[in-house]
């Protein structure tokens, strides 16, 4: 654990920040410790987030938890959705009563071959099939965790979820009034686990087919220019996938990072545009990138770790993300107002 900053969070020289936080299932649990770890540093204060799937989850019981108590009631809000998480799974998925599965998982691998099944029958049967009555656990969760009218009223940071529309393919960010349980699980909505989630007629599959997560919005309707960037998923992963299960993680890997790459190179371009002087800086808002990922990490572990809802599992992640974003910070936060603490064209073009 590292020390805390103690600068008064009253101090008006804290630097304002945006996040961009990316789903990836229980690898979400690594964002839920790089959270913990920013809200412990009395230096910043975070004006919005834009997020997607099990991102969106955190940034919505995030805002919750800063509304009720600060940075801290946001730690402890964080802290007890993932409990529920691993409780929940505890008590509704059937593979974990399974007497020799206990004592399989550790961070950076998992060994069950019960999950691998699990990852397996899910690309067989879809949700309509093996849950035709649509149950989701994780809105219990949600609705135990979040208070939505609650937050609604009382949003203290600007919040977006990311979904996809089925039918006509476009994002949906939902935001403001449109914040409740039912556009969390939209932006959360894997097809091939849960059947799609229906909002006013409409109907939504997860939002990282087309914003994992979602930058513009943080551009358009946010007055820093920081954004700092929470990946799950890798960017970089050595070596040729040889495996069925192996080379359809890569496929959605590549899938779920298309979209962030794509605004990158949008924001690559205007940026030299404006330092060129072709663009003028009073008309333009020159964005700064940051970027806080574990491609090493993240590429250790297992495809089916992503059901992986085991308590120490997940602690796991948490860890990481913690030191990840412990780094970071200590490299990077001069940069925060200043510069891009990464090379956007060489990372992302």
């Amino acid at each position: 654990m590292t020390t805390k900053n103690t600068r008064p969070r009253g101090d008006d020289a804290r630097k304002p920040i945006a996040l961009a936080l990316q789903g990836g299932g229980m690898h979400g649990a690594y964002t839920w410790g790089v959270l913990d770890r920013l809200l412990e540093d009395d230096r910043l204060a975070i004006e919005g987030v834009s997020a997607t799937s099990a991102g969106a989850m955190n940034a919505a019981v995030l805002a919750y938890g800063l509304s009720k108590g600060g940075a801290d009631g946001a730690r402890h809000a964080l802290h007890d959705f993932w409990r529920a998480v691993s409780d929940c799974a505890e008590r509704y998925n059937p593979l974990r009563w399974v007497p020799w599965v206990k004592g399989t998982h550790s961070f950076g691998l998992d060994h069950s071959p019960l999950y691998a099944f699990a990852d397996m029958v899910l690309r067989v049967f879809s949700p309509y099939q093996f849950n035709p009555h649509n149950l989701n656990p994780l809105r219990e969760v949600l609705e135990n965790e979040v208070d939505f009218a609650v937050l609604r009223k009382q949003c203290p940071i600007r919040l977006y979820l990311c979904a996809t529309n089925v039918e006509t393919g476009k994002i949906r960010l939902f935001t403001g009034e449109d914040i409740c349980v039912d556009a969390v699980l939209a932006s959360a909505c894997v097809p091939t686990l849960f059947q799609a989630i229906t909002i006013d007629g409409e109907h939504y599959w997860d939002g990282g087919y087309l914003g994992n997560p979602a930058i513009y919005p943080l551009i358009y309707h946010c007055n820093t220019r920081d954004v700092v960037i929470v990946h799950i998923n890798p960017l970089v992963r050595r070596g040729v996938p040889i495996t069925a299960a192996d080379i359809l993680n890569r496929i959605n890997e590549i899938s779920f990072n298309s979209s962030l790459m794509r605004e990158m190179r949008a924001i690559a371009f205007v940026t030299e545009l404006i330092q060129q002087g072709k663009l003028d800086r009073g008309e333009m808002k020159e964005m700064l990138i940051h970027s806080i990922r574990s491609d090493e990490a993240m590429c250790a572990l297992s495809v089916s770790s992503k059901y992986n809802a085991d308590w120490d599992f997940l602690c796991g992640l948490r860890d990481n993300g913690r030191r990840e974003a412990d780094t970071w910070l200590l490299h990077n936060y001069r940069n925060i107002g200043l510069r891009s603490s990464i090379d956007i064209r060489k990372e992302f073009l």
